[in-house]
């Protein structure tokens, strides 16, 4: 492809995301007025994007012509290679001579059909013709696949224990002063309640067998890979356990039954900027002043489409230049915490609050690794016992609040 037309075509593209923001800036101004887009411009934008899918593979067409170019350098330079040979001989020639032949066949007419006297005697594609001179490179790295731990550990209170378990006191309600005349007789003020939290720890585990053998000839450091593994593992969940646990043999989560209370009812299977506005205002100030919203990444999705009713978004970037401030929506930081419930009937797809004033988490025993090369040894096995103990509980439940959706 030529310089001319890759310019055309990244213009073209440019050209036509600008158009398809226009269109959807006026899809949103419309949904937020009239509850719905015009047909029409909906039409537009769906013709918009079939626009921008003509210039999709403009990378990949200049990556395969760039491939081909590369293709017929590195030839030529093989034939030049033999020819510039001082001691070639008259069998060595006519191999030159076949692939000149083949390469005038192929570059002029692309025909790959050659005859088998022009194809070489000696192939990388077969092993009895020498392919075994040719071995596939063995990577050694692990390609994983990606973990998505929650964050409520990195927001929430952490608290390290040496017992089963801690109680927490709490001031559940308050007595009010009273006015009163100077001679007047003064009654107790009652009302100043107390409760004590418990937060049990619970075990979390891992148990994996691995042949000696493999230990033994592996090229990974397979105990190392393990202790990772199990790392990764208890974090996704215990992150889970933290958002949505029952409390049995496991924590209890901050959306779990009815400890923290809904903010906001949201419809059923949409969530718009009032909502979010309500939510942080539903939240007492003392706890708002540190406040973050928590939700996944769809959600966060469809958040950063929200405009306020002066049409602006109600997501704004941070600026780095300023002590590294975080994005923010209404003003509030945000985490994504992958184990919060998707926008849906019933569910609670947003939290607002202070975590580290509403929840507590309670370390017993961090990740311990046992190798055991023994009770398996009869099967060739090594067993890898992993395990941890870790709680959970909700401390304070008006420093939190959760948009929840209407049952469909």
């Amino acid at each position: 492809m030529e310089q001319v037309e890759v310019k055309s075509a990244v213009d073209a593209m440019a050209s036509a995301f600008e158009e398809f923001k226009k269109a959807n800036d006026e899809r949103l101004e419309q949904i937020e007025k009239n509850g719905v887009a015009d047909p029409t411009l909906e039409s537009k934008l769906t013709a918009i994007e079939a626009e921008m899918d003509k210039f999709g593979d403009v990378n990949n067409q200049i990556a395969a012509q760039k491939a081909k170019e590369e293709q017929i350098e590195e030839k030529l330079a093989s034939i030049e290679t033999m020819l510039k040979r001082p001691s070639a001989s008259a069998v060595e020639a006519k191999e030159v001579d076949l692939q000149m032949k083949s390469w005038e066949k192929w570059i002029r007419k692309g025909d790959e059909s050659l005859d088998d006297a022009e194809k070489k005697a000696l192939t990388v594609g077969t092993a009895a013709t020498a392919g075994n001179y040719a071995p596939a490179e063995y990577v050694e790295e692990l390609v994983k696949i990606i973990e998505e731990i929650s964050p409520v550990r990195s927001v929430a209170r952490v608290r390290q224990t040496s017992n089963k378990e801690i109680e927490v006191p709490s001031k559940t309600a308050n007595f009010s002063a009273a006015w009163t005349a100077e001679t007047d007789t003064r009654s107790e003020t009652a009302g100043y309640t107390t409760s004590l939290n418990t937060i049990p720890t619970h075990e979390l585990y891992a148990l994996v067998d691995i042949s000696t053998a493999l230990l033994e000839d592996s090229v990974f450091d397979l105990d190392a890979e393990m202790n990772l593994e199990f790392a990764e593992q208890f974090a996704k969940a215990e992150g889970t356990a933290f958002i949505s646990g029952n409390g049995t043999n496991k924590p209890t989560g901050i959306t779990n039954g009815s400890t923290v209370s809904t903010g906001v009812t949201a419809a059923a299977t949409a969530v718009t900027a009032d909502n979010l506005m309500d939510l942080v205002h539903s939240l007492k100030s003392d706890y708002a002043q540190n406040a973050a919203f928590m939700m996944n990444r769809a959600t966060l999705g469809v958040v950063r489409k929200l405009k306020d009713t002066a049409g602006q978004y109600i997501f704004q970037t941070g600026f780095s230049g300023q002590a590294g401030l975080p994005n923010t929506i209404l003003g509030h930081p945000y985490v994504e915490a992958p184990d919060v419930a998707d926008i849906a009937a019933s569910a609670k797809s947003i939290i607002f609050g202070d975590y580290r004033r509403g929840y507590m988490i309670v370390d017993r025993v961090a990740l311990s690794v046992l190798r055991d090369g023994f009770t398996q040894a009869a099967v060739g096995n090594v067993r890898f016992l992993a395990r941890r103990r870790v709680g959970g509980e909700v401390v304070l439940s008006e420093a939190m609040k959760v948009l929840a959706h209407a049952a469909s």
